[in-house]
């Protein structure tokens, strides 16, 4: 039996994975988080062999969840389900310790199909992010945004969807002064001067 860790700050979402999860023999939801701190918590008092995650949760998140999660269960094993496009965060992810990606557009047969690769020790990941991760091993011709550290990644990520630098603090619980040391960074690593060619940086690389 495949246990799992549902992860995802929506009830509506988990109750329709665990509606697909149930149908599919072999797989047992045997917990559920609306957060990361809430999902780090059960890792630390249950095994699970897969955590289903969403990217994009209250407190702790995205890749630093992954982070602290293969730092407390080296063993378990990460798909990430998530709403954002595969070019924003599949590699990051898989980098971290995840060893799976699906987009929540994905069919239910997919999902469960990925669910026992990854539990089986493999990778569920597109050929696209396959050849994207190769092409980092290899040292080969990467965007700019691919020199970004995961935290400035982020910051970049959530100054080109409009937030604040203060909204960003408060998100990533981060002083607002820490948020732009990591602008002017990142601004400096893609070679822009303004917040707005930040946001067109974004668009022109398929990342909003």
């Amino acid at each position: 039996m495949i246990r799992v860790l549902l992860a995802d700050d929506h009830q509506l979402v988990r109750d329709g994975l665990k509606g697909i999860l149930g149908a599919a023999s072999g797989i047992e939801v045997a917990g559920e988080a609306a957060s990361g701190d809430e999902a780090l918590a059960l890792v630390r008092a249950q095994a699970f062999d897969v955590a289903l995650l969403d990217l994009s949760m209250p407190g702790l998140s995205g890749i630093d969840l992954i982070k602290r999660l293969k730092l407390e269960r080296p063993a378990l094993r990460i798909l990430v389900l998530s709403m954002h496009g595969e070019q924003q965060y599949a590699t990051r992810a898989l980098k971290a310790g995840a060893a799976g990606y699906l987009t929540k557009d994905a069919a239910a047969e997919q999902l469960v199909s990925a669910l026992r690769k990854v539990a089986a020790g493999g990778m569920a990941i597109s050929e696209a992010t396959a050849a994207s991760l190769l092409a980092s091993a290899r040292g080969g011709d990467l965007p700019l945004h691919s020199l970004l550290s995961d935290r400035e990644f982020e910051v970049f990520r959530l100054l080109a969807a409009g937030r604040t630098p203060t909204e960003i603090a408060e998100r990533l619980h981060l002083s607002v002064k820490t948020v732009s040391t990591h602008k002017a960074r990142l601004q400096q690593k893609l070679n822009v001067a303004s917040t707005a060619e930040l946001v067109r940086y974004a668009l022109e690389h398929d990342l909003l």
